[in-house]
Parts: C-alpha cells; sequence; structure tokens
C-alpha cells in the first residue's frame, strides 16, 4: 500500500486477478480440447514433449515409434489445439 494514499500497489511482476483470468481460462479450454479431441498417442505425444521435456527420438524410443511419427503425431496435435482453441 502507499503511504499517501492507502491503495494497493501492484509491482510490475504482480497482475491484478481480473488479468489472470484470460489464462486459467485458455488453460482449462485446452485441458478439455486435450482430453475430447486428441487421439491418446497425440495427447501422449504432446504431453510428453511440452510438459516432460522429452526429445522427440526418446518419445519414440518409449512410444516404440519412429522418430518421424513423433514428428507428425506433434504437429498434428498442435494443429487441432490451435484450431479449436482459436476461437
Amino acid at each position: 500500500m502507499t503511504k499517501a494514499t492507502g491503495e494497493a500497489k501492484n509491482t510490475p511482476c504482480e497482475k491484478p486477478w481480473w488479468q489472470a483470468l484470460p489464462r486459467e481460462i485458455q488453460l482449462q479450454r485446452m485441458r478439455r480440447v486435450m482430453e475430447e479431441e486428441l487421439t491418446p498417442r497425440q495427447r501422449e505425444t504432446l504431453e510428453a514433449y511440452h510438459f516432460q521435456g522429452l526429445r522427440p527420438a526418446e518419445i519414440a524410443r518409449r512410444q516404440g515409434i519412429h522418430r518421424s511419427t513423433v514428428a507428425r503425431t506433434l504437429r498434428r496435435a498442435e494443429a487441432r489445439l490451435q484450431r479449436f482453441l482459436k476461437y
């Protein structure tokens, strides 16, 4: 709070709750699209790559598929996410 006005002062890193809301809504939509619109392999590959930080070669080894299949699956999953999250 500032001494002169008694109002809360936001530091540059802090955002008011109403500015954080759209991001949370976007995350909820992304989770829903991932669960409802992606195939199990697309979802598994996307999660391994983006959330677990695995490289395509490691994902391919774990799933027993070729690395190019991982790349194609990622590309299709990301395109599908983008299409459903566009609006």
